[in-house]
């Protein structure tokens, strides 16, 4: 919805605002007991100007005020004023509170409607766009004040035409043309302005994604020196997302306060040229005079407001359709079984592994694996190997269920593994990939993945048996070392110890590496295999391999290419066959040698 230029119709429009009313609904008592002090308050300032014209008609113009009269006058007035201001906070209070729990609540059910949707959407949206969603698009704070305004300001206007009418019916009723003036004057702003700020919220989006991709990216940019290229773009972006923001700012100030505020002193000249006229036949009283026009600018001022918050409600009103957008979004991860109660659900005992025929795409167009077939019994260890674009990490991916195969079945224990539970296969298979993520906390909590029914012994006796112990220990403050973002502070082969630590202390039945050695440092490349070795142990292991040497010992070796098992078969077996496996052995031992 976002890319599209023109403006919201009046069908979507009404289909977002019922989508995003929804999630009011359980803070609605903040909001009705808003409106009641909201009455109160509406009430007494239309009231209040009574007093001082009863005062004026009564006492001062015929000098009849006496200090009794002065202090009663002057305590009823400062009564009414302590009440509306009581009246007020309360209403401020409430408004501000339930404003605040409706966007938290939002922001709950946008970040755990992303947590339900598969890979494929995370691979369709950049990181920028989804925070901006998360974030921005969820602070709906002003759009609920607007709605609340909106709802009171037509109170007010009741409210001040009664009063209005009850002091002069005749003058009251002239103010009626001025309403059909501002609802044309709010149609046009709605239709203006939509359109400006869909545009206006697709370019901050768009400046969210180039600041997340640049931060990501620094050390590239800086490696290849792209700072000036990638600073003009950016400030390219910010420039026409600052000339969305200008035209804003002239749209609000042509249709919004200022046209009202005209409106409205025109409509006291015409009520002081009314009594004017009058008065050339009768007596008019100044008090009423007074308070009538103090209820013309009650009647005008909730207008005003209303007009310089619709700004908020078509920004809200797009920001909301981002929103529905994601919440309506049917992309997700693929669905394991489940019955309500997870002991009733198979549990993986023995770890033994069986694709069968199976065949998968990303786009669902083009197949990246093709009718591949092959079995691991518990213990065993079977290695991928193949150029870059194979299918082999689509095969980790595929088993570890973050995409949906379209054909064939994937067996453990020769179960199917869609009858399996999410938590269960969470739980009994350990994906170690290639790069290792660090969370910014301790040594300690990076292992447990802050998961308290975890213990530290736990953690550190995994670490022993990973061979992390060793670089731990020297660290200044061991295990409670605080990780810096990323784990910059660590190598690359320290931090994917932690990492075996991570995946080993669940004690996963299946393993799954992911060219977890590719990107190791020689100087703990034999803590990293020694680490491998002991992971694999009673273990059944599925290993993507980079260096086609650590994976010698391996029970079964597939070869892929194109999404096909073209060769299969022991270290030694495809040795013998002096076919592709062979080829890219030989070449790495060169390279080795060299």
């Amino acid at each position: 919805m976002e890319n599209r230029d023109e403006k919201m119709s009046v069908s979507e429009s009404w289909q977002v605002f019922k989508f995003i009313f929804k999630f009011l609904l359980p803070f609605k008592r903040y909001f009705i007991w808003a409106f009641v002090f909201s009455v109160i308050t509406t009430a007494l300032a239309s009231i209040m100007p009574f007093v001082l014209s009863a005062f004026m008609d009564s006492y001062l113009t015929p000098m009849r005020a006496t200090d009794q009269i002065i202090f009663y006058f002057a305590g009823l007035y400062l009564a009414l004023a302590i009440i509306n201001s009581i009246a007020f906070f309360f209403k401020w209070n409430y408004l501000q509170n339930g404003s605040i729990f409706v966007n938290q609540y939002i922001r709950k059910k946008v970040y755990a409607k992303i947590h339900t949707l598969g890979m494929r959407y995370f691979d369709q949206k950049p990181t920028g766009w989804l925070i901006t969603r998360i974030t921005n698009d969820t602070d709906l704070f002003d759009f609920w004040q607007m709605l609340f305004n909106a709802l009171t300001s037509v109170l007010s206007i009741i409210i001040a035409f009664i009063a209005l009418f009850l002091i002069d019916h005749q003058i009251a009723l002239v103010m009626l043309i001025f309403l059909p003036i501002l609802l044309l004057s709010v149609m046009l702003y709605q239709r203006v302005s939509t359109r400006v700020y869909r545009a206006m919220l697709a370019k901050r989006s768009e400046l969210n994604t180039k600041l997340n991709e640049y931060i990501s990216g620094m050390r590239i940019i800086q490696q290849f020196r792209q700072e000036s290229r990638l600073g003009k773009e950016f400030e390219e972006t910010n420039d026409e997302y600052y000339g969305f923001r200008r035209r804003v700012i002239q749209i609000n100030g042509i249709l919004l306060s200022p046209l009202v505020n005209f409106l409205m002193a025109i409509s006291i000249i015409v009520v002081l040229v009314m009594y004017s006229d009058r008065s050339m036949h009768t007596v008019v009283a100044a008090g009423l005079v007074y308070a009538f026009i103090s209820n013309v600018q009650i009647y005008f001022n909730p207008i005003s407001g209303l007009m310089d918050s619709l700004s908020n409600f078509s920004n809200g009103l797009v920001a909301s359709s981002r929103i529905k957008s994601i919440m309506e979004e049917t992309e997700f991860s693929p669905k394991q079984a489940t019955d309500g109660s997870v002991n009733n659900l198979p549990t993986i005992t023995q770890g033994k592994i069986e694709f069968r025929d199976v065949s998968f795409s990303y786009d669902g167009e083009h197949q990246v694996l093709k009718h591949i077939s092959f079995v691991v019994n518990p213990g065993e260890t079977v290695a991928f190997v193949g150029h870059t674009g194979s299918g082999k990490s689509s095969i980790i991916n595929v088993f570890m269920r973050f995409y949906e195969f379209s054909e064939g079945q994937v067996l453990i224990d020769n179960r199917d593994i869609r009858s399996y539970s999410k938590e269960e296969l969470r739980e009994k298979l350990g994906l170690v990939l290639q790069d290792s993520f660090m969370f910014v906390a301790s040594v300690t909590d990076n292992i447990k993945m802050m998961k308290p029914v975890i213990t530290d012994k736990a953690a550190k006796e995994a670490a022993k048996f990973v061979q992390a112990d060793r670089f731990i220990q020297q660290l200044e403050n061991g295990y409670d070392t605080r990780v810096i973002e990323g784990g910059a502070a660590f190598s690359a082969g320290e931090r994917q110890l932690i990492n075996f630590a991570r995946t080993i202390v669940r004690n996963p039945k299946i393993l799954l590496l992911d060219e977890a050695t590719a990107n190791i440092d020689t100087e703990t490349e034999a803590l990293i295999q020694a680490g491998l070795t002991n992971m694999r142990q009673n273990r059944t292991t599925m290993a993507i391999a980079h260096r086609l040497s650590t994976i010698k010992d391996a029970n079964q070796i597939l070869v892929l290419d194109k999404g096909e098992i073209i060769e299969r078969g022991n270290h030694d077996e495809l040795l013998e066959q002096n076919g592709y496996y062979a080829d890219m052995y030989r070449i790495q031992t060169l390279q080795n040698e060299l």
